[in-house]
């Protein structure tokens, strides 16, 4: 491994995991006048809540950095959200770190095209990677085609064991690449030397993308090098990060806190305990199962359409009727692809779209949705198409369903968030018994609401 990918994995991990944890931790371990991370929390200036998971987070940090003499091992899934995909964005590689007594032990990444390589042939994928994208053999590479960020974890080790892997993973960690802009909304816009432009909170994926992609064949650098920029713009970020005020690195812990919210992060851990607080923070990515009232989750994943989600604009309008014998549903969903033209980034996007509704309900009509699928799942029941949206275009599809009486016995509703999804513009109406109607308006970002 090149020490240049060594130095971006180890300050990723680092920084976008664990800095929150890791900095209450290191700096307050011997600090006798307060005893422990929790109290220290517990005089921040922050809401009940967030202290809550802070807490949480400065527990996961004492075990990632406790001096016990126990090795401990994670693979972490680097996901990159601009071609989306149901458990965040397309792996393109993956890492194992190794910690011990608070130090790193061990760290190798890997490329899935060449890892996947020793995966064996004969594991049909999940509709419909065969069908559109040609993949006749499900590996490593898409093993984040759930919403279910458990059941991925769980599928991503089955495929490193099949790989020929050998490590037993203490956890499984995936990491979407649009965190970078939270580092950079807090560092302000840093420069890299020997590049072109400027990376800020606005523009540095796309910079990064296009610099990886487009600029490194334009400036001579070779194939193997072009990913060289990823190291150097860490390195500024760090020189940056390192040097902010106290206040500066709570807001950024905060920050980094909502991207857990957001499932740009996500946390499985074999140990129960430790699995069971990801759980109760909501950052073990998981669709809920035992909610008992209204429910709704929209899962898109690009099919093969470059890294179009970075133009594709969503929205729904969600009405359900009380008024009637029998509950009834009316889910409009909007995609606005704001792309104009075809680019080594974009092309008319192709989107595998599943519904996620309460168990028994029923489709009874649809507008503009082509062939459906159908399944059980996640405790839950979901309708599946194919959508179609051309550049520069903007489509809407509509999905009529009724809803049964036990989702709707004491009207409550909630909405999950796909990992990677970003911000989604939503309305929901609910039209009561006596034709009284409620609306609310919303920016859905965070994992339910």
């Amino acid at each position: 491994m090149q020490k240049s990918s060594r130095n971006f994995i180890v300050f990723w991990v680092f920084a976008i995991l664990f800095l929150a944890g890791w900095y209450f931790f290191w700096q307050v371990k011997n600090n006798k006048e307060f005893g422990t991370i929790s109290k220290v929390i517990g005089f921040l200036p922050m809401d009940e809540l967030k202290k809550a998971k802070f807490k949480t987070m400065a527990s996961f940090a004492e075990y990632l950095f406790a001096k016990d003499g126990e090795e401990k091992t994670f693979m972490l899934l680097f996901q990159n959200n601009m071609e989306l995909r149901p458990g965040g964005g397309y792996i393109g590689s993956f890492g194992i770190l190794k910690m011990q007594d608070g130090q790193v032990k061990e760290l190798a990444t890997h490329d899935l095209s060449n890892f996947d390589g020793r995966v064996p042939n004969g594991v049909m994928p999940p509709y419909p990677i065969k069908e559109t994208l040609n993949v006749k053999d499900w590996k490593l590479r898409d093993s984040n085609f759930s919403p279910d960020f458990p059941a991925n974890a769980q599928k991503a080790g089955e495929f490193y064991r099949m790989g020929q892997g050998q490590e037993n993973f203490a956890g499984i960690v995936a990491i979407n690449s649009n965190v970078l802009t939270s580092f950079l909304s807090v560092t302000g816009p840093v420069e890299i030397p020997g590049y072109p432009g400027t990376y800020d909170s606005e523009s540095a994926v796309l910079n990064l993308e296009y610099q990886v992609e487009q600029g490194s064949y334009q400036q001579g650098i070779e194939r193997g090098d072009r990913k060289n920029v990823m190291n150097l713009l860490a390195q500024e970020i760090k020189k940056k990060v390192f040097t902010l005020n106290m206040g500066d690195k709570i807001k950024l812990a905060e920050i980094i806190l909502d991207d857990l919210n957001r499932k740009d992060i996500q946390l499985y851990f074999k140990d129960a305990a430790l699995e069971s607080q990801a759980q109760v923070a909501q950052w073990d990515g998981g669709v809920d199962r035992i909610w008992p009232s209204d429910y709704l989750m929209l899962v898109d994943a690009n099919m093969g359409s470059l890294k179009s989600d970075y133009y594709i604009h969503r929205s729904f309008d969600y009405t359900i009727d009380l008024s009637g014998d029998t509950p009834m549903a009316d889910l409009k969903i909007t995609y606005n692809h704001t792309a104009k033209e075809k680019s080594w980034m974009t092309k008319d996007y192709l989107d595998y779209l599943r519904v996620y509704v309460p168990n028994g309900s029923w489709l009874t009509g649809t507008k503009n949705v082509g062939d459906k699928k159908f399944g059980n799942e996640l405790g839950k029941k979901y309708f599946g198409t194919l959508v179609s949206v051309p550049l520069g275009q903007t489509k809407t599809i509509e999905f009529f369903y009724t809803l049964p009486q036990s989702a709707v016995s004491n009207y409550d509703f909630l909405i999950q968030k796909q990992s990677g999804s970003g911000d989604v513009h939503g309305q929901v109406t609910v039209i009561y018994k006596s034709q009284k109607r409620w609306s609310i308006k919303l920016i859905f970002r965070r994992i339910g609401s």
